[in-house]
């Protein structure tokens, strides 16, 4: 899969959905800033991914969070499935403890099969956590400290959004995501 067009859509589901929607109040200064790195790997492979996670956790933690806040690794072609998917999350986590990183970083998920459990499927609230692509987000703990202690309610966020999806029209957000998968950034402007 081209990694310029997973990474245009990539940014394309950042900035019209998570910000767009607000549903991470900390998400656009960054975005806006060019602090949040999108990295396409093109591992085929668990193995191969670990290594590119390996890669880019250090290379988050070589930066100061004035230069670099956050990482977004994409991941196309591997853990296609969301069981998969949760298993490796499960083993990179392991991987963050076992380096003692876990008090510097952690991974947020986003799939494109994303559900939570006990939930019906059929449920918009999935799309809290769905994405064009399996990626892994990290997040400096320093960061998500700062949010949790300055934002009046965070903890009211993950509701107001499934609130929010759930007053969506499910064939509403099946055409944004359709747009999202199949947008095709114009090249006159790059």
């Amino acid at each position: 899969m081209d990694s310029a067009l997973v990474l245009a859509r990539t940014r394309k589901w950042v900035a019209d959905f998570i910000v767009g929607h607000n549903f991470c109040p900390f998400a656009g200064k960054p975005l806006q800033q060019d602090k949040i790195r999108f990295v396409a790997s093109e591992a085929t492979d668990q193995e191969s991914l670990m290594m590119d996670l390996w890669q880019e956790v250090t290379h988050l933690l070589d930066q100061s969070a004035a230069q670099l806040e956050t990482t977004i690794l994409v991941h196309p072609n591997v853990l296609a499935s969301f069981e998969d998917y949760l298993d490796f999350l499960g083993a990179a986590e392991l991987l963050l403890e076992d380096r003692e990183w876990d008090d510097e970083l952690q991974i947020a998920s986003f799939h494109p099969d994303y559900l939570f459990e006990g939930v019906d499927p059929e449920d918009n609230s999935h799309y809290t956590n769905r994405s064009p692509y399996p990626m892994l987000h990290l997040l400096r703990q320093e960061s998500v400290s700062w949010a949790v202690d300055t934002h009046p309610e965070i903890e009211s966020v993950p509701e107001r959004n499934i609130a929010w999806l759930q007053a969506q029209e499910k064939a509403e957000i099946l055409q944004k995501w359709d747009g999202f998968r199949t947008f095709v950034p114009d090249q006159s402007l790059e």
